[in-house]
């Protein structure tokens, strides 16, 4: 398992995040999601096999972008 954090573009209220939320917990192999609306970050647990590029997939169908923050 690892933890990763994605700044996320776009959002501007609590159905964002739920948005958000939603659909990044769909891919398979996440096992954990915590959005922050004020900070705009997203902070995802998951399995080794799941990429970055999967989880910005997820945010951008949800309607937002997302990149990987800085470590």
């Amino acid at each position: 398992m690892r933890t990763a954090t994605y700044a996320v573009t776009g959002m501007t209220c609590e159905h964002c995040v739920r948005s958000v939320t939603e659909e990044v917990g769909e891919v398979p192999g996440v096992s954990g999601v915590d959005v922050d609306l004020a900070s705009g970050s997203l902070v995802v647990t998951a399995g080794d096999d799941v990429t970055d590029a999967m989880v910005a997939d997820a945010v951008t169908e949800a309607g937002y972008s997302a990149t990987p923050a800085p470590a």
